[in-house]
């Protein structure tokens, strides 16, 4: 299927920053033991494991979605002149998101809406960009939809500890005064809306497209691996909530498991989307053809 595909009305971009090994996956999933670990990777090597480093293979990428109506892009990634925690994503300077955008064949002027899943890190670092020393909004004409939950909680949490990631790419987009505050059932138009996902963030929310009926879903984080599928009780370490992560994770894997509907995942692996089928008591990812 690739970076770019038709479904129904409704032309898809995956606009892609980085794919590459990451994290290793005791450390990035707490309550994943060694021993299931080992158990299922064989089948996780080479595309969701890297062999070389026993990393997470992971995608950083956005979704431009292109309605009859409307051009949406669906989270921003991480962004250049971050100052960051992560090693691999401080003061990145690299023009991969921005090529891949005009390959697309778009500019950051053709965006209607930005739509943030939550508010971490690798979601909204492209919200804005470094103009003579003040963050702006990158995308000069679009309204950023963020989920009024999911503002309200890193606004409290940032007045216990200070959070970069929302003063720099968050907070000057509600200062300029382009952000809507939604609800997390938001609709934009006929073709797409919000449904609340939460135990990620609390505010986190995944995005379904199609005007009569779902016939896709992008999950944002509420999934982070193939792994997760197979084994839906595995909660990676920056949930808020590992137990309402997990629940919410098998709720929407039930709700989309064998009906058509196809699943683009925010970071598994290229292709990134295809479909989920039952395996034993979780679940399978069928990626669709790259």
């Amino acid at each position: 299927m690739g970076t770019s595909f038709q479904l129904g009305d409704l032309t898809i971009h995956r606009v892609i920053e980085e794919e590459s090994p990451l994290f290793d996956p005791l450390t990035f999933f707490p309550n994943l033991t060694p021993e299931l670990l080992e158990e299922n990777r064989s089948w996780l090597e080479p595309e969701a494991i890297d062999p070389a480093t026993g990393k997470l293979r992971l995608a950083i990428q956005s979704y431009v979605i292109r309605t009859p109506h409307h051009t949406i892009l669906v989270d921003s990634c991480v962004g250049n002149h971050k100052q960051r925690a992560q090693p691999f994503w401080n003061g990145k300077t690299d023009d991969t998101w921005e090529r891949n955008l005009a390959a697309a064949g778009y500019s950051v002027g053709d965006i209607d809406y930005v739509m943030c899943t939550h508010l971490h890190v690798d979601h909204v670092g492209w919200n804005t960009r470094l103009e003579n020393g003040r963050w702006v909004p990158t995308f000069p004409k679009a309204r950023y939809l963020f989920a009024e939950r999911e503002v309200a909680h890193w606004e409290a949490a940032r007045k216990q500890t200070p959070n970069p990631v929302f003063e720099d790419s968050v907070l000057p987009i509600l200062e300029a005064g382009r952000a809507d505050l939604v609800a997390e059932d938001h609709g934009v138009g006929d073709h797409l809306r919000l449904t609340p996902t939460p135990g990620h963030t609390p505010g986190h929310v995944a995005v379904e497209l199609g005007k009569d009926e779902v016939i896709a879903v992008l999950t944002g984080d509420l999934i982070h691996s193939p792994l997760q599928m197979r084994h839906p009780e595995i909660s990676m370490r920056a949930d808020t909530d590992q137990k309402q992560s997990a629940e919410t994770r098998r709720r929407f894997l039930e709700c989309h498991c064998d009906t058509g509907r196809l699943v683009c995942t925010a970071h598994f692996p290229s292709p990134s989307t295809g479909h989920v089928t039952r395996w034993g008591d979780g679940f399978r990812f069928m990626a669709t053809e790259a």
